[in-house]
């Protein structure tokens, strides 16, 4: 199939797989404890890129993993973590728009440590969406709580953590390929996740509970998918098509995961879907100049 027609195809189940985790989250969160839902997560995960990047792990240079352990406890074991406590107080789809300020959080921390320089298109797309961020944390509060301002923080934290890793890979494992670093990260994570598991006392509750069985099952859904086969599919969007095609994801996936809220029974006044537009906006405005900068970049060489 010409790549033309395929990177939609692309767009459209990477859209669905990522959309469609934060529902995942929320309904293992139904039969397990925030550090069960993130363990198994991270287990699933680790099983099938393990199985996947097998030959490339054993491949990675000894000096290599010093970054690549950072990675994988900044880029993956505390995001999952801190979604799964995050979404014990708030919707799947605010949790998802919190998400959406990856790009955001990744620009401002390059300029600040990682020398990236910032223009005034950029500017005003982080200070756009900042201000949506901020406002949706103030609403979610107001509308579900005052507890929730806290939890919203944390996927927020989530999202510096994975904005600090994609400087991290830029920097420092920009040479290795993407398969090679993420299953080498989850090779990492798989011991730690599973100490965790042990320690939270799962294997002391009734494992025939349906409920229990049925959050596991969702959680594995999100694992393999969600990271395995969605990580794949991403390289490859990448290799096929340019940079504004494949930030069209950072979109589509909140619409999704908002939909999927919609039909879960979840509620959003209308202060939280007009500060999520704005969070969206930043992100575009951001990704757009990125584009543009690099249109220029191109003609003076």
């Amino acid at each position: 199939m010409a790549a033309g027609k395929i990177k939609w195809i692309y767009l459209f189940i990477l859209s669905l797989i990522w959309g469609s985790s934060f529902i995942l989250i929320k309904k293992g969160l139904i039969g397990l404890s925030p550090l069960q839902v993130g363990a198994f997560r991270v287990i699933f995960a680790a099983l099938f890129l393990i199985l996947a990047g097998f030959k490339k792990i054993i491949n990675l240079k000894f000096s290599q993993w010093k970054w690549i352990v950072v990675s994988g406890f900044v880029g993956s074991f505390f995001p999952i973590f801190l979604f799964s406590f995050a979404e014990t107080k708030i919707s799947s789809g605010i949790a998802s728009i919190l998400n959406a300020v990856t790009p955001l959080m990744t620009l401002v921390l390059g300029v600040l440590f990682f020398q990236d320089k910032m223009n005034g298109n950029k500017a005003i797309g982080v200070f756009v969406g900042l201000i949506g961020t901020a406002g949706l944390i103030l609403s979610n509060a107001s509308f579900n709580g005052s507890e929730n301002y806290l939890y919203s923080l944390l996927g927020v934290l989530a999202a510096v953590c994975y904005a600090v890793n994609v400087n991290l890979l830029k920097r420092y494992l920009n040479d290795i390929s993407a398969l090679a670093v993420t299953a080498g990260c989850f090779t990492v994570l798989l011991v730690p996740a599973l100490l965790i598991l042990v320690w939270s006392g799962f294997f002391n509750e009734n494992l025939s509970n349906i409920q229990l069985q049925q959050s596991v099952g969702f959680i594995a859904i999100l694992g393999f998918l969600g990271t395995g086969v969605a990580m794949i599919m991403f390289n490859r969007l990448v290799q096929i098509t340019n940079p504004v095609f494949t930030s069209s994801v950072t979109y589509t996936m909140p619409i999704i995961a908002l939909g999927w809220g919609i039909l879960d029974d979840e509620v959003f006044s209308l202060n939280q879907l007009i500060f999520a537009m704005l969070v969206i906006a930043g992100v575009l405005i951001v990704n757009r100049a990125k584009v543009i900068s690099i249109k220029r970049k191109r003609k003076l060489a």
